[in-house]
């Protein structure tokens, strides 16, 4: 237990030492339903939990495998998906009751399709959960009616629908990851429907070849003959910490029948490898979320197959922090054919001592090997290496976003290079398209694919068609992965970096890259306009000519009101520059907000032109420009690109003037009593027009003369304040001469003596002391005052009568 919390402070201490995260932000963000990003969407009533996702070979049709039923959807047409064949597969009253007695929620006593696969050209092999009894059937593709024929799922699929498993069919054999029992405890890797003089297959689970494992995904190789499956489990070989999470990768031959006496009808050609994502300083990345291949480029060899994949922490440290890592199948290779650590059958512990091989554990062909080398590999089995990362570091880290799927692809770009493009899916919902470039991972865009926070199961690319589709808990989207039209100048072409898109001179537009034969301007190392737009006619940045100035977006001010200038963003990783004519823009006047918006205190000073320049990766562009003016009392017709007239209304009323003009929007606002003006500019503009934005005006509403304003009075301002002044000094003379007249009536007030009866006071000094001055006899005030006071004031002792020295 000590050397537990001494490995776990040593790894915080770590984590506090590790080198700063960069923190990626994507170019281009899309929120749900932007008509600048095209989504679509399938959603049904009677569709919920997609589990599973299968394209077709013709890629035309997309099977959805989810609660209760088999979906066919037609995707052949661009604008929409629609429903082609739709399969029931529920179970029965009677199996969900019975599910229910076990103790199971209703709501998980369904039919969850869990395994979807083609198993021949005219079948699919799907699996389910079918109440907590799995069941797997036979789906004829071209009619789509399911067999008669029920075969028992245990170890083809799991039983409870949140339980993860990867399932493939190689050659008609089904192999697959999954537990295969109730209560989730027997892990098991298996094969199903042999072939031929092949038997059904499973992992020897005496001697804990898998640790509570979490299946992710499945490869094959057919080079190698192998089949690689991905998981994390615990690690017992870190005994010296409790329950270390570790990421696997293990491996089988698809030849493989078992042993003749050791081992029969178990895999005699099973190894695992601990995959290690970590950079150095850092602590690593210890648990699997995903892993996605990419074959190698055609006309490479096979041990240049790449897989990608998802890994987080379960250190605290690292909490919210995902990382990507690849691994070469030349380095996995690798690390098989080495040493392998010793388990002790006494402790079950392991040891990293070496000892003579006597045979190579996860060879193929190991069936016809004596019991002693069999008896070998059934004990060593857990490789002494771990297979590193591709250059050992890391492909991406994100300090603030989780990634729970990947998808990954080559694409061939203008300059005869493959580049790598990730896509990855955020538990928020966002999905990132990363392009990886030497100088480390650049974000294209991210695209909102739903609103709140799904259970994604699914994610499956379509490159001939140049779509993903991604499976939800509520239905399926489809997103095209290029999205070039966006990108309406060379500049802004060039600065997306995207490997689909270029831009074609002959055109004057952004193109993918497969549907041009012409040669196309792109830079998707270092994204250099100047460079990549040379021969293009730019549009150079507005200058100011002090004889020539340019007209803008006219606002029409108050002195002394607040003026905010918006500046629409070509990007989120550019920076908005502002500009005046042949002065600077003072900190003491100007303030320049998070939003890249000028705010400034109308003035004499302060009026004139205003130019906003957007500055992204050395390139500048005109973004807007404004001409701030003063209200007048005659406001002539400008003539601002487009034709303007102004509105009056009484001095009590808001005065609104709204410019519009193509995706640009002006408002300015002020009144009597609040002298505000704000400039609202809308950032969709036209993807159609020059490189940077004509300002222009259009008629305002009613073509009539402002009328005249005098200059400010505070006349009311001041009346208002003197009231005050004077109730607040009446109301402290008030104040004052109570507290005088209290602490007069307390030196006046009797004392009291040791003699009760000259405690008692007479009718008359009792009513007087009360500072009751109407007298018992009913005589009434002289002068203010009680007959007698002159006399009772003029006593002897100079007190009141009765009133004790």
């Amino acid at each position: 237990m000590k050397n537990c919390r001494v490995v776990s402070l040593a790894m915080t201490l770590l984590g506090f030492l590790s080198p700063c995260l960069t923190w990626l932000t994507p170019r281009v963000s899309f929120p749900l339903g932007s008509p600048g990003r095209h989504t679509v969407h399938f959603t049904s009533p009677d569709v919920t939990n997609t589990t599973t996702l299968l394209l077709s070979e013709q890629e035309d049709v997309l099977y959805v495998g989810c609660r209760d039923a088999v979906l066919a959807l037609f995707v052949g047409h661009k604008e929409a998906m629609s429903l082609q064949n739709k399969l029931d597969w529920s179970p029965s009253e009677k199996d969900i009751e019975q599910c229910s007695m076990k103790g199971k929620k209703m709501a998980d006593c369904r039919n969850f399709i869990r395994v979807l696969q083609f198993l021949n050209r005219t079948h699919i092999y799907a699996c389910g959960t079918f109440a907590f009894s799995p069941r797997c059937t036979y789906i004829n593709s071209e009619t789509f009616v399911m067999s008669n024929r029920m075969d028992e799922g245990r170890g083809r699929c799991p039983y409870d629908p949140y339980q993860r498993n990867t399932a493939l069919i190689v050659d008609g054999e089904l192999y697959t990851g999954t537990v295969a029992d109730y209560r989730g405890n027997r892990p098991v890797i298996s094969r199903h429907l042999s072939q031929g003089a092949k038997v059904d297959l499973k992992l020897e689970d005496t001697l804990g070849w898998l640790e509570d494992p979490t299946f992710i995904s499945s490869s094959y190789i057919e080079d190698e003959g192998k089949l690689y499956f991905f998981f994390s489990e615990v690690g017992r070989e870190y005994d010296f910490i409790d329950k270390f999470i570790v990421s696997r990768v293990s491996q089988i031959c698809t030849s493989d029948v078992g042993g003749q006496r050791t081992l029969q009808r178990r895999w005699t050609t099973f190894a695992k490898a601990q995959l290690l994502c970590q950079a150095d300083g850092e602590l690593p990345y210890n648990v699997i979320q995903d892993m996605d291949i990419l074959p190698p480029p055609h006309g490479t060899p096979a041990e240049d197959t790449l897989f990608y994949g998802i890994f987080s922490s379960q250190w605290s440290v690292n909490s919210g922090r995902s990382a990507v890592c690849s691994f070469r199948l030349s380095d996995i290779k690798s690390v098989f054919s080495g040493n392998y650590k010793v388990l002790n059958r006494d402790t079950l512990q392991w040891s990293t001592r070496v000892q003579e091989k006597v045979a190579n554990p996860g060879e193929c062909g190991l069936h016809n090997a004596t019991d002693n080398a069999l008896r070998f590999i059934k004990e060593n089995f857990l490789a002494d290496d771990s297979v590193r990362p591709v250059g050992r570091s890391l492909a991406l880290v994100s300090a603030e976003h989780s990634y729970s799927h990947l998808s990954v692809q080559r694409v061939l770009a203008a300059n005869s290079k493959y580049y790598t493009v990730l896509y990855l899916l955020t538990e928020t919902g966002y999905l990132h398209k990363v392009v990886l470039v030497q100088g480390g991972p650049f974000i294209v865009e991210e695209v909102q694919v739903f609103e709140q926070p799904h259970t994604v199961l699914g994610m499956q690319l379509s490159e001939a068609k140049g779509v993903i589709y991604v499976g939800t808990s509520q239905g399926v989207v489809r997103l095209p992965m290029a999205n070039c039209s966006f990108y309406w100048t060379c500049a802004q072409c060039v600065l997306s970096r995207d490997p689909f898109c270029g831009w074609d001179p002959s055109s004057r537009t952004c193109v993918e890259i497969s549907s041009s034969k012409t040669a196309l301007f792109q830079d998707i190392e270092r994204g250099n306009v100047d460079e990549s737009c040379s021969s293009v006619p730019l549009n150079p940045r507005a200058r100011f000519n002090p004889n020539n100035l340019p007209a803008g977006e006219l606002v029409l001010v108050s002195l002394n009101a607040m003026v905010r200038l918006q500046c629409p963003k070509a990007s989120q990783l550019s920076q908005q520059l502002w500009e005046r004519p042949n002065s600077r823009l003072s900190s003491d006047l100007f303030l320049q907000l998070e939003d890249g918006s000028l705010s400034f205190v109308a003035t004499p000073a302060t009026l004139g032109h205003y130019l906003c320049l957007s500055v992204e990766n050395g390139y500048q562009q005109t973004m807007a420009i404004y001409q701030v003016k003063q209200k007048s009392s005659l406001l002539p017709n400008f003539q601002t690109g487009r034709s303007a007239s102004t509105q009056t209304s009484t001095p009590t009323a808001a005065v609104s003037q709204r410019t519009e003009r193509t995706g640009t929007v002006v408002e300015t606002t002020s009144s009597s009593h609040s002298t505000h003006a704000s400039i609202s500019v809308n950032t969709q503009e036209d993807r159609n027009s020059s490189g940077w934005w004509e300002v222009s005006q259009e008629d305002f509403r009613d073509r009539e003369l402002l009328q005249s304003r005098r200059s400010p009075c505070y006349l009311k301002e001041l009346v208002v304040v003197s009231v005050l002044l004077v109730f607040c000094l009446s109301l402290l003379i008030t104040i004052f001469l109570y507290v005088v007249r209290q602490r007069c009536r307390s030196r006046t007030m009797p004392q009291a003596s040791g003699n009760p009866e000259s405690n008692r006071a007479s009718p008359v000094d009792q009513e007087r002391i009360n500072g009751n001055w109407v007298l018992s006899n009913g005589q009434g005030l002289h002068n203010g005052k009680p007959s007698g006071f002159e006399e009772a004031h003029a006593g002897s002792n100079g007190h009141l009568p009765n009133t004790p020295m």
